[in-house]
């Protein structure tokens, strides 16, 4: 109960006086209530009676928003629940020694509560009473007017409403969503942004164009959804706009039935019903509403991508042209004539992030405020402060997106975590799928993650983008893959992580700029942060002076910087259950990463992904990783990591078992040391085009099950040694255009079953007769001209497919950061 309690009272859902003063107390109980012992009885009592109330202050807050009523009318409620919540902060500060003071404020507790309890029972339900009342005899007169099909009150007529006075950037979109509707075809169409980019200003625009207005004439109709899409209600509206009569409805069937028949008796006009905001998980209600009428068409507005419609239209933030048109709009500056300097103008546009609504807040908000306010405004916006701060209204709009189902928790959770990664750069899909797997225990392999991602794509909290020329291609190699997300989006999930004390987050994100480290961990008595996700972004002028942070429970540790040496933190060494290292350099050169000791004495290290940095030889210092997993190096410079070598890689690295390199431009030859590493499942090397030589020692990694050598371009060969590893399952050599010719004894390989070979260029000579003992090779993905070799092994191996891939020249590699 208390959970959801928490829901219906949250600052952001009500919003109002009154809501807030619940919400506020409802937090000072449950924070008070966890720490003072000697008030802990009284307080629990008093929880339990705000989780009842909760409910009824919902529904209150309701019906006064819908009927107008004045927060007056709750102002004595509004007065005990302010006076509770300083009472109760008052209390934490009684020493368990006052005898005399605890008696007197567990009376007072007591009476405020039977206070509040007394007013909910008695005054609210009878207000509540009249409310319904209200609206039942609004609803007689309304069955009464028959003289116009067209409803008064507002908030039920399905008419189109005009657009605003004044708007910009939307002539593109307008003109795409009415080529689609003038088509000669029943159309569905899903018009799909993030809140506040304008989807409802495009759709009444849409309704008042005169091509549009034309084709549908007077059956264009209009329905503003919102949280709960009930087929029912929107059916009666319709039925009220249309004849003037609201039937009684059984069930959504016989609503859809009659919806039908109506339809169809209207005309053989074409008609457009434009249902407005539609929440997630609609999906199945929305396809009730496909009917089976000629030329009926749809046109949703929604956050949330919906599958099965024949036509969907993703509305992209304004650009900065038009962003700072209407900024200058709401803050009525003329052009040409504004006091207001463009650089101060282009800071304020960029934090608004091309969302129109977030234009407006600013644009209002300094409007006819003097020059200094604008350069507040746009330095906060530069160094880190969050938009968030002046507009309630934006963040309300936003936090709707994020409004998931109890078992939808961890999506929350996994947007929440995008903003641990440095503004304006790719989040690869393989260190979220490493973070995600520690934090809630979603599988290592990335299925559980690229769904949550896919998820997050359809509400447009994030973008996927899936790079791969074939569905078979999945396996688990996500390499190429990465997510983006907009800036505001990114704003939204570091609001939301920040919520509460430092101490007390799940969810650390540090922003330091220059050398001004936060003041909460420069304190000598600075107490332990319980976060599992800790992110430190630093910037080029940072001189790597750490403070000595106390985190003994992060799992994941997030750092981003820019600097061309960078030592790790000193206090990691103190992280005892640190389960993920993500270091990434998003400057232009790669940075010499230093002082790796810190490792060495962390139990739970699983995993170490480095992105962008030079590895100095490991001899001068080593390290032993004796719990590392995984490690992956992307774009890094790791020539010199292993050079003369006196400690054994089966030594510093006992229990590796996958290492992923990909795009390190002077890796030249696997080091052999690597090939002691006799736990070693997965060795994937991709994108390293200097590349030209495998040891004759891989041989010795027995328990290799995947070896992806995908786009290594100067590999000319396989080692015939590579017959050894007897547990092979998977074998990648795609776009590898220097390999002439496959090991002749690879038929030793007895459990492959999947072998990728297309764009191997140079590759002209027939099979090896050794192929046709693959008994367990059931695939292989290749190229029309490398098809044909494999034409007489599928007369031998019959379970055998052959699958030619669609030509695509992949160039990504040549774009990389």
């Amino acid at each position: 109960m208390a959970g959801v309690a928490v829901t219906i009272v949250g600052r952001a859902a009500l919003g109002a006086v009154f809501g807030k003063a619940f919400a506020e107390l409802y937090d000072t109980v449950k924070d008070v209530g966890s720490k003072v012992v000697m008030f802990k009885s009284i307080l629990i009592s008093f929880k339990s009676n705000l989780d009842l109330l909760a409910p009824v202050v919902e529904e209150i807050r309701r019906l006064n928003q819908e009927l107008n009523r004045p927060e007056e009318e709750t102002k004595s409620l509004i007065k005990d629940m302010e006076d509770a919540e300083h009472l109760i902060r008052t209390c934490s500060e009684i020493h368990d020694w006052n005898y005399f003071f605890q008696a007197f404020y567990v009376k007072k507790l007591t009476d405020l509560d039977k206070a509040i309890v007394r007013f909910c029972k008695v005054h609210m339900q009878a207000q509540n009473r009249r409310d319904l009342l209200q609206i039942l005899e609004q609803l007689k007169s309304i069955r009464e007017e028959k003289k116009s099909p067209i409803m008064k009150i507002h908030g039920l007529t399905c008419s189109a409403p005009g657009p605003p006075d004044f708007t910009v950037g939307l002539d593109e979109p307008l003109k795409v969503l009415k080529m689609q509707l003038l088509k000669e075809k029943q159309q569905q169409l899903v018009l799909t942004a993030p809140g506040g980019c304008g989807k409802t200003t495009l759709v009444k625009m849409l309704c008042q164009d005169e091509q549009i207005k034309c084709k549908f004439k007077d059956k264009i109709f209009f329905v503003t959804i919102s949280k709960t899409l009930n087929l029912m209600i929107i059916v009666q509206r319709l039925f009220r706009h249309i004849s003037g009569k609201a039937p009684e409805f059984q069930c959504d069937e016989d609503a859809i039935n009659q919806l039908q028949e109506l339809m169809t008796q209207i005309g053989s006009n074409p008609i457009l019903l434009i249902l407005d905001d539609v929440w997630s998980g609609s999906e199945f209600r929305l396809e009730k509403l496909k009917l089976n009428v000629p030329n009926f068409n749809i046109l949703v507005t929604s956050r949330t991508t919906f599958p099965g419609f024949s036509f969907t239209y993703n509305l992209k933030p304004l650009n900065d042209e038009d962003a700072t048109t209407l900024l200058r709009h709401f803050a009525s500056l003329q052009d040409g004539s504004s006091h207001i300097p463009d650089k101060v103008i282009e800071k304020i546009v960029r934090g608004s992030g091309g969302f129109p609504l977030a234009l407006s807040v600013n644009g209002r908000s300094l409007c006819g405020k003097p020059v200094e306010a604008w350069y507040s405004r746009a330095r906060k916006f530069s160094i880190g402060h969050s938009i968030f701060n002046y507009s309630s209204d934006l963040l309300e709009c936003l936090q709707k997106s994020l409004e998931f189902s109890d078992h939808e928790v961890v999506l929350k959770e996994c947007f929440m975590d995008l903003g641990s990664f440095h503004e304006d750069q790719r989040i690869p899909v393989l260190a979220l799928i490493d973070m995600w797997a520690e934090l809630y225990k979603l599988d290592e392999d990335g299925i559980d993650a690229i769904a949550n991602l896919y998820e997050l794509t359809t509400r447009n909290l994030a973008n996927l983008v899936m790079i791969r020329k074939d569905e078979s291609e999945i396996n688990n190699y996500y390499n190429e893959d990465y997510v983006s997300q907009h800036d505001l989006l990114r704003e939204l999930a570091i609001f939301e992580s920040r919520q509460g004390p430092e101490g007390q987050r799940q969810r650390l994100i540090m922003d330091i700029s220059g050398n001004s480290l936060p003041s909460w961990c420069t304190e000598q008595d600075q107490q332990p942060i319980n976060a599992r996700l800790l992110s430190i972004s630093t910037d080029e002028s940072f001189s790597s002076t750490w403070c000595n942070i106390q985190a003994p429970k992060v799992e994941v540790l997030v750092l981003n910087f820019q600097t061309e040496n960078y030592s790790l933190p000193e206090f990691v060494d103190k992280m005892d259950n640190l389960k993920v290292l993500i270091a990434t350099n998003y400057g232009f050169f790669p940075t010499e990463l230093r002082n790796f000791q810190p490792l060495k004495s962390l139990p739970n290290l699983k995993t170490i992904r480095l992105e962008k940095v030079s590895i100095p030889s490991r001899c001068e210092a080593p390290v032993l990783l004796k719990s590392l997993k995984k490690i992956s190096l992307f774009m890094c410079n790791i020539g010199q990591a292993f050079e003369n070598c006196t400690i054994q890689a089966s030594d510093a690295l006992p229990n590796l078992m996958e290492i992923n390199i990909d795009y390190c431009k002077d890796l030249v030859e696997l080091p052999t040391v690597l090939c002691d590493v006799i736990l070693l499942k997965k060795l994937i090397i991709t994108n390293c085009h200097q590349l030209s030589t495998l040891p004759k020692e891989i041989g010795k990694l027995v328990n290799l099950e995947v070896l992806r050598l995908k786009s290594c371009t100067d590999l000319s060969e396989l080692p015939e040694s590579i017959r050894s590893l007897k547990k092979l399952r998977l074998l990648d050599i795609s776009d590898c255009l220097s390999i002439r010719h496959l090991p002749k004894e690879i038929g030793e390989l007895c459990k492959l079953g999947e072998i990728h070979m297309e764009g191997c260029l140079s590759l002209r000579n027939e099979l090896p007769p050794s192929t046709t003992n693959l008994e367990q090779l059931k695939l292989v993905i290749c190229d029309k001209e490398r098809a044909k070799f494999w034409e007489p092994i599928k007369e031998i191996l019959t379970d055998l497919e052959v699958k030619v891939a669609e030509k695509d020249i992949n160039l990504t590699w040549l774009f990389k950061p």
